[in-house]
């Protein structure tokens, strides 16, 4: 390798988006690949043992699949202008907004992409046919994408998106981008001038999906062209730059979006954990399914069903594990804030069995919970 790291994956890709933007601001000696038909079957799935993207390849032969530990892996070799702040609260809100972006603003990305894909099918379905054959031609990949986007175009019922959703998502997520616009008028990232975790876990849904297909890019330049701007500061970084706000301030402007997240997404990740709870009780020792089942979940006023997420509990024990650590100045600044959003009660909520990743596996295991600070 001519490169420290090579990242395969793809411009349409929602998590590729997330890690591109990541390994930019940091400045690293890298190069990104396409996820082909060939790398898939010579790379990913001999090395990840499933066919998912990204994937960063080490120039020493180490594999790393999944941006929250791609991005950790790298900090802990690149730790300069970290994207973790390091006051209690800041750094509560960036992993709370991190969830937010890879978890919940899912829904409004696949809404906007499949929902409305008659207005932007040669599109879609070329990114996705490129992607698998780039050397095939324009009709060609079309046809390709046909085949190779049904899995994804499939999804929409299982996160929820339904006729009798759709209204109330997109209500949702107008209300979001006005606020997230407001913010971004007053300052070019989430929580200071550098991008924080939270700013990447936006990046994933705001850019692939929100940012550039063309239905709701249009949607986001001309209703919030402050959100616009910031994705393409997020593509077009300078990096190692920048600062967290002083006094570990969070910015009045994301507490309507930190209480959106309060009450419609943690209540949807408390029963997950109940449900990965109950699993492993049934099954010890086994490998948690990624989806167990459907229940009800609200956004705004759309109320439905949505699968399961086994896997939304992981990314959960990263706030609440920061949260249960603080020592007594740090838990009262952040129960301050916390109790204006609404959040206190579900990072104190008991997580009776803790889960972690396996290498070389997507499913998740039953692992031991860190021992908290204080």
């Amino acid at each position: 390798m001519s490169v420290d790291y090579i990242l395969y994956g793809g411009d349409h890709s929602l998590f590729t988006g997330k890690a591109r933007a990541y390994m930019r601001y940091k400045g690293l000696h890298w190069e990104e690949r396409p996820a082909t038909r060939e790398v898939y079957r010579n790379i990913i799935l001999p090395n990840i043992g499933a066919p998912i993207i990204p994937v960063l390849e080490t120039a020493d032969g180490e594999y790393v699949q999944d941006t929250t530990d791609i991005i950790d892996f790298l900090e802990a070799r690149h730790p300069e202008a970290s994207v973790y702040p390091v006051t209690p609260v800041q750094r509560l809100v960036a992993l709370l907004l991190e969830l937010y972006g890879d978890e919940w603003l899912i829904i409004p990305a696949m809404h906007y992409r499949w929902s409305v894909i008659d207005q932007q099918r040669d599109f879609i379905m070329s990114e996705f046919g490129k992607l698998s054959a780039p050397g095939a031609s324009y009709e060609e990949q079309i046809a390709i994408g046909e085949r190779t986007s049904r899995a994804f175009s499939g999804m929409l019922p299982a996160l929820g998106i339904t006729a009798a959703t759709i209204p109330g998502i997109e209500v949702a997520y107008l209300e979001f981008l006005d606020q997230l616009n407001g913010h971004f008028a007053r300052y070019d990232f989430l929580l200071g001038s550098r991008p924080s975790i939270g700013d990447f876990g936006f990046m994933g849904p705001l850019y692939a999906h929100l940012g550039r297909d063309p239905v709701p890019s249009a949607l986001m330049q001309q209703r919030a062209p402050h959100v616009y701007a910031w994705v393409e500061r997020m593509n077009n970084p300078l990096p190692l730059s920048g600062e967290f706000l002083a006094d570990d301030t969070v910015p009045d402007t994301l507490l309507p979006i930190l209480a959106t997240l309060c009450k419609d997404q943690l209540p949807d990740v408390l029963d997950a954990i109940a449900h990965n709870s109950a699993w492993l009780d049934a099954n010890p020792g086994g490998s948690i399914p990624r989806f167990l089942g459907m229940h009800p979940f609200a956004s705004g006023t759309a109320v439905g069903e949505r699968f399961i997420s086994s896997y939304s509990q992981w990314l959960f024990q990263r706030p609440w594990w920061h949260y249960q650590s603080l020592g007594r100045e740090g838990k009262i600044a952040a129960d301050r804030l916390l109790d204006r959003v609404g959040g206190r009660a579900a990072l104190n909520a008991d997580i009776r069995r803790w889960v972690t990743r396996k290498t070389g596996q997507l499913e998740l295991v039953e692992g031991q919970a860190p021992v908290t600070a204080h």
